[in-house]
């Protein structure tokens, strides 16, 4: 007999017991004396036995398979986030025994998503976008399926992970107004996404307890268009504000573009700081104050948390990732005011 070509099959008839006997003593769960599961196990050892995934999963009732739902509407700019976050997710798959399949959603067309649980193609998925109105999330509690969403969402049911995006942007807004800063203008995206509401609660916190700040801030939200960007800077220039913060390293690149057409100094003339540090801002010129998240831990801890819940193990509901603010040309803040250098 051949060790490359052995089967669970083989294994119980030069054993003498059944094929029911083999597999229990494998996954370790049934009723199995424990002599017999040793018998089974050493003769794997000693033949270098590994069944293949589908015989596997068919023991186990498992596919082997996770789910990583994507937002099928991604801008150019936001591919570096998913990408390292597919990174973190298909190592720990990997290192654990799954394989990752690929689901796209665009709003409410969740058709592949449909596909991959009807034909129990997927054991749990993980949801790498959260929406105020969220038809993936609905679809995957309806039908029962075990997953993780990347990102935060009210409903408390929901196991979810995210980095402290409330948290960080707080602090870099507060350290902008202890600086002396003392006219702000916020620039965001579409208020559906659910970071684009936590970051603005950042915003919006470093401000509460401060009944004697006496400066302005303004807030200009669902901004997608550079021509848009470009209007509203221009007339932030003439109302001389003093700093740009802007959501993401999109938005903060096409401010930065005005201010280069207009001859614009930062920060001389005006400060420009992002909620969001990726590789999109790493040669622009003054470097950029921004919010650096591990986007890479985050898809591992994710996948993580889902390997875990498939196990039938106990998890914890909300999982919140830390965060580093870097501190850059692109502002002059009063770093001794925070009691931090700068990096």
């Amino acid at each position: 007999m051949e060790e490359r070509n052995l089967t669970i099959a083989d294994i119980a008839q030069e054993l003498g017991v059944s094929k029911t006997t083999v597999s229990r003593a494998m996954s370790g769960k049934g009723r199995i004396g424990e002599e017999t599961r040793k018998r089974v196990q050493a003769y794997i050892e000693a033949h270098h036995y590994s069944p293949n995934v589908v015989a596997k999963g068919l023991a186990q009732n498992k596919t082997f398979n996770l789910g990583l739902v994507l937002p099928g509407d991604y801008n150019i700019v936001e591919l570096p986030f998913f990408q390292k976050c597919m990174m973190g997710i298909s190592r720990t798959a990997s290192e654990a025994g799954y394989d990752v399949l690929l689901s796209m959603v665009t709003a409410g067309r969740i058709r592949q998503l449909e596909r991959a649980v009807t034909n129990r193609k997927i054991d749990g998925a993980i949801l790498t976008r959260t929406l105020a109105d969220d038809v993936p999330m609905r679809y995957l509690q309806e039908n029962g399926v075990p997953f993780v969403a990347i990102g935060t969402t009210n409903d408390a049911g929901v196991v979810q992970i995210d980095n402290d995006h409330r948290g960080a942007c707080r602090e870099l807004t507060e350290r902008l107004v202890d600086g002396g800063i003392r006219s702000l203008a916020l620039i965001g995206g579409r208020e559906e996404y659910i970071v684009t509401k936590t970051r603005l609660q950042g915003f919006e916190d470093a401000f509460e307890g401060r009944p004697g700040w006496n400066g302005s801030r303004q807030t200009f939200l669902n901004i997608e268009d550079e021509r848009e960007v470009e209007k509203i800077v221009e007339g932030l220039l003439t109302e001389r504000v003093e700093c740009i913060i802007c959501m993401d390293d999109f938005l903060c690149g096409c401010v930065l573009n005005v201010m280069q057409t207009r001859q614009i100094a930062v920060p001389e003339q005006i400060q420009v700081v992002s909620f969001y540090d990726s590789s999109m801002l790493a040669n622009r010129t003054p470097a950029i104050t921004s919010i650096r998240f591990n986007v890479e831990e985050l898809g591992k801890k994710a996948c993580g948390l889902l390997l875990q819940m498939l196990e039938g193990e106990e998890v914890q509901g909300r999982t919140l990732l830390g965060y580093e603010i870097r501190e850059r040309e692109s502002t002059k803040m009063i770093s001794a005011a925070s009691g931090i250098k700068r990096r």
